[in-house]
Formats: C-alpha cells, sequence, structure tokens
C-alpha cells in the first residue's frame, strides 16, 4: 500500500479517522491496544486537584499533579482566555512523582485555568492528560470566557465564542457590552447559543492578514437581576495563512489547501459504520502534542483507553479529534473505515514531525478548517465546538439579541 502524502510534488502518508469524546482529553479510537496487544489499564492515571472541569474553585485551595509511579515528565498550569496568558510557577518532586506549585503563588479569582501533564512509567511509555478548571466568581457577578487568545494568529475558520459562568437573562445588555472589529473592516455578528454562550463571525471565512479587536465592556452590566459583569478588556488577534483541509469519509482521503492550492491529499481513515464522523465544517479548536482517550467519557465502555495519542487535534466539544495513530495497521489507511467517530494519520508511537500526522500537525493553527464530506453521519451542529460555519447568514443573524 502507499502510504504517500504529497509534499513538493512527492508523496509521503496518511491518516486515521476517529470519533467520540475521551477521557480527560479526547474521545475517539479504534481498538485501545498498546503495542503488546495487551488492553491497557485506567488505573494508573495522572491525578490532578482540582478535578477536570471544577467551578468556583476556591483560589488558595489546593493545586497538586500527582502519579501513583512513574515520572512526571512535564507539567504546565496556565491561565487562559486572559488578556495576558501566564504561567503559573512550580516544579517538580525530586522522585518526579508530584508536582506543586511556588509557595505562596495565588491564583486569580473568576479565572480559567488549565493543566497540561505528561509522565512516564517504568517501560518508558508516555502517558498524557489536560484538565480545565475556574477559581471562584464572587457572589452577584458573572464572567465569560473565551477564545482565542490576546495576539493569537489563528486560522480562517476562528469563531470568537464566549461561555458564560451563568444564564444571561439580558442577553441584548450583554451582547451590546462585547464589540467585534476587524481591519479591514466586515460586519461581524453575534449568535446565541443557548443563554449561555454568545458566539461571533464574519459571513465568510475571514481573510487572511485580517487584524481583529475584541472589546469587552462588561463590567457592572447587569446580565440578570444583581448579577454584574467584572471584566473590561480588550483583546487583539491575527487572521494568518487560509487552511482548508476537505475529508471524504467515502474516498477515505482528506485534500488539505493552502491559500487556494494543494500542499497533499492523504489517506485516512473515519467513523466505523456504527460510529460514523459527522459531516460537516469543523474548526480546530484545541491542538495537543500528546493526550489520553479513554472510551469510557463517550457510552464506548472499556473498548479503548489510549493514554498517548500523538498530534491530537480537537474538532468539537463531544470528542472529535483529527490525531495520530501509531497502533493500527498502516494498511488500513486509505483502504477501511475503523474509527469510533474521529479523523486520524498514520502516526508513530511518541509522535514523529516525519509522519503524515505529524507534518499535519506542525502546519495546523487553530481556526484551521476541516470539512468532512460522504459521510453517513448527520451534519454536526453549529453550536458543537466553533462549527457555526454549518448555519447560513440569515439563520446566524436571526440569532443575535440585538434584532
Amino acid at each position: 500500500m502507499n502510504h504517500a502524502l504529497k509534499r513538493t510534488g512527492r508523496v509521503t502518508a496518511a491518516v486515521l479517522a476517529w470519533a467520540g469524546l475521551l477521557a480527560l482529553l479526547s474521545g475517539c479510537a479504534g481498538g485501545a491496544l498498546d503495542l503488546s496487544g495487551r488492553p491497557r489499564s485506567a488505573e494508573d492515571t495522572i491525578r490532578i486537584v482540582p478535578e477536570d472541569g471544577a467551578k468556583g474553585v476556591d483560589p488558595d485551595g489546593r493545586l497538586e499533579v500527582r502519579l501513583p509511579s512513574g515520572r512526571l515528565e512535564r507539567v504546565r498550569v496556565s491561565r487562559i482566555e486572559n488578556e495576558t496568558p501566564a504561567e503559573v510557577p512550580g516544579a517538580i518532586s525530586e522522585d518526579g512523582l508530584s508536582w506543586l506549585p511556588e509557595k505562596g503563588t495565588a491564583l486569580g479569582v473568576a479565572a480559567k485555568y488549565s493543566v497540561d501533564a505528561v509522565a512516564l512509567d517504568g517501560h518508558g511509555r508516555r502517558s498524557a492528560r489536560h484538565t480545565t478548571f475556574t477559581t471562584e466568581v464572587p457572589d452577584h457577578r458573572f464572567i465569560g470566557y473565551f477564545k482565542p487568545e490576546n495576539r493569537a494568529t489563528v486560522g480562517t475558520g476562528m469563531i470568537v465564542s464566549f461561555a458564560f459562568n451563568q444564564k444571561i437573562a439580558d442577553r441584548a445588555a450583554v451582547q451590546r457590552a462585547i464589540k467585534v472589529t476587524s481591519d479591514p473592516p466586515v460586519p461581524v455578528e453575534g449568535h446565541w447559543f443557548g443563554d449561555d454562550r454568545l458566539d461571533f463571525r464574519p459571513e465568510e471565512y475571514w481573510e487572511p492578514g485580517t487584524k481583529v479587536t475584541v472589546e469587552v465592556g462588561l463590567r457592572d452590566v447587569e446580565a440578570a437581576p444583581g448579577a454584574y459583569g467584572i471584566q473590561r478588556k480588550t483583546v487583539r488577534f491575527t487572521i494568518g495563512r487560509s487552511q482548508v483541509s476537505l475529508v471524504d469519509a467515502e474516498a477515505k482521503t482528506m485534500e488539505v489547501r493552502r491559500d487556494g492550492r494543494t500542499l497533499a491529499t492523504v489517506p485516512i481513515t473515519a467513523g466505523a459504520p456504527k460510529s460514523t464522523t459527522y459531516n460537516g465544517k469543523m474548526v480546530v479548536s484545541d491542538l495537543f502534542e500528546v493526550t489520553r482517550m479513554n472510551g469510557r467519557t463517550v457510552g464506548f465502555g472499556g473498548e479503548y483507553d489510549i493514554k498517548d495519542v500523538p498530534h491530537a487535534m480537537r474538532l468539537t466539544d463531544s470528542g472529535t479529534y483529527l490525531h495520530g495513530n501509531y497502533w493500527a495497521e498502516p494498511e488500513i489507511f486509505g483502504k477501511v473505515n475503523v474509527s469510533h467517530g474521529c479523523v486520524g494519520l498514520r502516526d508513530e508511537k511518541g509522535g514523529s514531525g516525519d509522519t503524515p500526522a505529524g507534518w499535519f500537525f506542525d502546519r495546523t493553527l487553530i481556526g484551521d478548517v476541516v470539512e468532512v464530506v460522504n459521510s453517513k453521519e448527520k451534519e454536526v451542529a453549529p453550536g458543537n465546538g466553533l462549527s457555526g460555519w454549518n448555519m447560513d447568514w440569515r439563520r446566524w443573524r436571526e440569532g443575535s439579541a440585538l434584532r
């Protein structure tokens, strides 16, 4: 079989498709066996306090990463969705079993934090975990956690997305307090998904080179009776080059187009008949060099628990990823759809820049578009991840609270 990927005229390699949502970070797989063929154990996990998704965390409370055995290779704790995202100082213990913040370190109130940890077991095998938590918001206050980060360079499909820590009763007041403008200027409209999420986008993908400014003026805005905002900040980001990748689930290929030119066409494997991949336009919202995928978190029981999935790119909130795969036979790429719904690329254990997955990961920005066609699955919901491009402009504008 030809595992080739076109790269300046020569072919190099392939992809594997997967879906679902996995423990901690991700959610797809197609056979969770280690290289020996033994099922992975879920007992020797990286333990993080506060727990994943925790809200209202005491800023002076316990913050710790711990292993029952093995050695922590790296730990990064960062405040995110802030004008200047900052890393929390800390250190791994001499025995490699724990990470603690520096003494005297205090977390911010009404802040969102991410924890990324990678560990090695006694055989040198990696496992990874990614969690997030938010610290407590003062009484009678509300906050919006948003993407992208200040000063980021993102793909042309980037959608500005606010997730609020409580339900918003006066949507118009909140939307009026957030302004998204661009240079060169284009109309940008807001759309509400429920009563706690507000997204902004133009009618078409952003033009490369566009400078976008997000002015957040929520301080003292009353979103609900007695609930007032606390944020006043300005965030700026830049639109990079255009990259749109077309996944054909039937043909089992992915065409990668950069600024209108085909960079590569690679073989993939998408969702198997009983776990098909969503159709539609999806936007890369997170990039992880390595992550863990556990079928128990997405209704697949103990079918898989892969602790070191390389080159993982999140496409939906429900767990659809495009990621590297080192455990499948190379012959399946381009031939058979076997995943639980994600889209995967051939990779090596530990990840390699010379594989199709590594090649694509190194050329991907948050905000890049991946579109899936010819799958037996329904179209992805516009509010599942940054998938709002699947809604036409008229319907998008109807979701504004200012109309």
